[in-house]
């Protein structure tokens, strides 16, 4: 996203409110009149707020610090007398954690709200917008630290293995219990109520037998707890507050066959704006009145998009080797009979992340160029609980890629699959699984894309080093510590680079010049070597970016580039 626009529920015509011509958007959102947004410069991360008033006026610069990232910790919204301030975190001080300030969003006066000597790096208010918890790594744990009130120290709470989930969403309506997603002495993440003053759970108040819970929804204007989401093969919510749950049931009947969400809506509680989407719509926003229950048509962004033109994604599960059940999606190409189909195995970044339903802009692309798409949750993806997330740990390229494997194997069984036209295709981990997979199967892949990927597992652990801080200790729980002897082995077995001499199929090799979480190095080194064992590479480096491309013209040159290598060695191939 290059720009905002602002548009009045009255009239027909948006105003464009920056002026951007170099870097797109990060994120942005509503704090009174004015809109506050993020934006790096080429893919550096150290993303710098700014805010603009809603008519395009008085633009200010809050946070112009170089070589310097700024974490909105919370909007404070519904907090009174809070109307130009928010809660940010800014790491000026120490690059591995952030400090937290009130920002005042009109004139970038910046005040420290904790004398952070102890580090810590996450920070939760309560209803009354003070900082009331926060948390920090000490290598492959993680202290946890409370206090009653702004004129008191933090004291320690409790500290937990990495492995563990706390994640203090808010306090209660009398500030005193919170409202806690753990996954502390069970499985799955579940939602609890917690007595930090007796450092006891007081109460479950709701959990999932198959999936983690994500997040909740606590109304701070009214005080109470609403909603707690997750994700199964769809997007789902349980609700606390009956207002609440008829406002969506309402939606739901209004929007049959589409997911309806709520993202925002006034602070008097008259209108809101709701989204609408589904595996085949893109993201549709209507303005929704709370008296009327009338909804109108607010903005479309993506009008060129025809629904029915789109290909339905479907949730479908598979067995391993092993026995593990792998959830995943598949997306076919409409109007073409699904068999022997050219295939393209999508497996998503992270690697600790998953895949969801829903409209994505790359699997449509795939699908309406003819090719079936293949996504799955491998072992180590998140939501499905803390064992299968664990058996993931140091299985980069082993278990985890086998995972994969299995997938194309389940579909090759299914008769969707031709075993001659399957090409793998990821970015981050993702791109990581692709040279992995052309590496340890070389037989299975007609092609290969990979995208802000390692190839190096040494080289690119020595340089996440510095980045991750504490954290680093965690990674080589997860992934591999090159010190240790072991390791070192397994490491160097994974690594691409070492294993160029097993590859069979074309690369497409892509990257940002300015990654700081996988360097550039990582796709200089291995283009360096697959052309020196002579194996077909195309390689697109972009100077303007960082971990994957956003400027919307390097989107367009590479997805131009992957259509025709894709064509040339997959599709089209004898």
């Amino acid at each position: 996203m290059m720009n905002i626009f602002v548009r009045k529920a009255t009239d027909t015509i948006a105003l464009r409110i920056t002026n951007d011509t170099l870097r797109s958007i990060g994120s942005y959102f509503w704090k009174g009149d004015r809109i506050v947004y993020g934006q790096d410069i080429a893919g550096d991360e150290n993303y710098q707020l700014y805010s603009v008033k809603a008519d395009g006026s008085q633009f200010k610069a809050l946070t112009p610090f170089t070589g310097v990232h700024t974490n909105v910790i919370d909007g404070l919204t519904d907090i009174p007398n809070n109307d130009k301030n928010i809660i940010v975190g800014i790491n000026k001080r120490a690059r591995d954690c952030d400090d937290p300030y009130l920002l005042n969003i009109e004139t970038g006066e910046l005040k420290l709200l904790y004398n952070n000597n102890e580090n810590y790096d996450t920070w939760v208010i309560d209803n009354a917008g003070v900082i009331r918890f926060a948390s920090k790594p000490d290598g492959i744990n993680t202290s946890l630290a409370y206090r009653k009130n702004d004129n008191e120290k933090f004291t320690p709470l409790v500290t937990i293995p990495f492995e563990d989930q706390f994640t203090v969403c808010s306090f209660d309506k009398d500030n005193k219990n919170m409202y806690v997603l753990s996954n502390i002495g069970r499985d799955k993440v579940t939602l609890v109520e917690y007595d930090p003053s007796t450092k006891n759970e007081v109460k479950e108040l709701y959990s999932n037998k198959d999936y983690d819970l994500e997040k909740i929804f606590y109304d701070r204007k009214m005080k109470a707890l609403v909603s707690v989401t997750w994700t199964g093969e769809k997007k789902e919510t349980h609700y606390f507050d009956n207002q609440w749950e008829k406002i969506q049931q309402g939606l739901d009947e209004k929007f049959e066959g589409y997911k309806a969400i709520i993202v925002g809506y006034d602070d008097a509680r008259t209108k809101a704006i709701t989204l609408t989407y589904n595996d085949r719509a893109w993201p549709k926003f209507y303005l929704y009145d709370f008296n009327t229950k009338e909804v109108m048509e607010a903005a479309n962004p993506y009008p060129w998009c025809n629904e029915k033109e789109m290909s339905h994604t479907k949730p479908i599960t598979y067995t391993t080797r092993d026995g593990l059940t792998i959830h995943g999606y598949l997306t076919l190409p409409i109007g073409i009979e699904p068999q022997k189909l050219p295939v393209v195995v999508n497996p998503h970044g992270g690697p600790w992340n998953r895949d969801e339903w829903g409209i994505n802009p790359e699997v449509q692309f795939l699908a309406n160029r003819g090719y079936a798409v293949l996504q799955m949750d491998y072992r180590g993806s998140t939501g499905y609980g803390k064992k299968f997330y664990e058996t993931g740990f140091k299985q980069w390229g082993k278990k985890m890629q086998d995972d994969i494997t299995d997938g194309v194997e389940w579909l090759k069984k299914e008769g969707i699959a031709d075993p001659k036209r399957i090409a793998i295709y990821g970015s981050s981990f993702g791109g990581n699984a692709a040279l992995f997979g052309v590496t340890s199967t070389p037989d299975l892949y007609a092609a290969g894309i990979a995208d802000v990927a390692a190839s190096n597992m040494f080289t690119f652990i020595k340089s996440l080093a510095p980045e991750w801080g504490p954290y680093i200790k965690q990674f080589y729980q997860m992934v591999g510590d090159p010190s240790d002897p072991k390791d070192s082995i397994m490491l160097a077995e994974i690594s691409p680079l070492f294993h160029v001499d097993k590859i069979k199929a074309p690369l497409f090799i892509s990257c940002g010049a300015n990654d700081p979480r996988v360097n550039r190095a990582e796709s200089d080194q291995l283009v360096a070597a697959l052309k020196k064992q002579g194996v077909v590479v195309e390689y697109m480096v972009k100077d303007d970016e960082g971990h994957g491309f956003s400027n919307q013209e390097n989107q367009f040159d590479f997805y131009e580039t992957m259509e025709k290598f894709l064509d040339k060695h997959v599709k089209n191939k004898k």
